[in-house]
């Protein structure tokens, strides 16, 4: 593997909900050494079709970033293509496959969509998916409200769809063999730490990181902390220079 190049390629697959705004800071802060473009998962209603449509359309060798739904299908990704991936970043996210009681809230959220509309998702997503310090920002929220209208109630069902059917990704960890960064906020209520520390413990070269002061969207709520994470975490596995 080429090590320490000065710009590298990277593709960043949002979550459930979002769009390429969830990255914007990272895509700014970090075009010094990363070139990030952005995995869609909007047009299939399963994960491995979902990571099909983006290492077709993805560089031939790439830092593979997800949160959430997106390291769902950073999972699958390392699945199908494991040797295009340099490293992965898994954030805010879970290996594991959702819980009877998950499945019922999602379908509960996939009728709301489908009777009050996609802003009505939004506001009732808003309190998982940041801390309660951040729901007060509305330079924050506005973004989630921005990325739900951009998503829309279609894309939405399917995203839903997508993740109540996804495997149980536990069994897969041990046998990831590239340099893995997990992030997760301490104040994440989602995809709490405990199911971090999971991934972390169990793929051979990962390291954690918690972001203090932080909910499930880390990438907006602490975006200078996240930065310097990727950033750290690829210049000790020699990914940049």
């Amino acid at each position: 593997m080429a090590t320490g190049e000065k710009v590298v390629d990277a593709v960043f697959i949002p979550g459930l909900l979002c769009t390429e705004a969830l990255f914007a800071p990272q895509t700014d802060a970090l075009r010094d050494v990363l070139n990030i473009a952005i995995g869609e998962h909007g047009q299939d209603e399963a994960l491995s079709d979902i990571a099909k449509r983006i290492l077709d359309h993805a560089p031939d060798r790439f830092v593979c970033a997800g949160l959430s739904m997106g390291g769902y299908v950073g999972f699958e990704i390392m699945r199908q293509a494991p040797e295009r991936v340099r490293a992965l970043i898994l954030m805010n996210t879970s290996a594991r496959h959702d819980t009877p009681e998950k499945t019922e809230g999602r379908q509960a959220m996939i009728a709301l969509a489908g009777t009050e509309g996609i802003d009505a998702v939004a506001d009732a997503h808003l309190p998982a998916f940041m801390s309660e310090r951040h729901l007060e920002r509305e330079d924050l929220t506005s973004t989630v409200r921005e990325m739900a209208r951009a998503t829309g109630v279609e894309t939405y069902l399917r995203q839903q769809t997508a993740i109540m059917s996804r495997r149980d990704s536990r069994e897969l960890l041990s046998e990831i063999g590239v340099p893995t960064l997990v992030i997760v906020g301490s104040e994440d209520t989602l995809t709490p730490p405990e199911l971090a520390q999971e991934i972390a413990e169990r793929i051979p070269a990962a390291e954690l990181d918690v972001i203090e002061g932080c909910g499930h969207l880390s990438t907006i709520e602490r975006p200078q902390a996240v930065n310097d994470a990727i950033r750290s975490f690829l210049g000790k596995a020699g990914v940049i220079a």
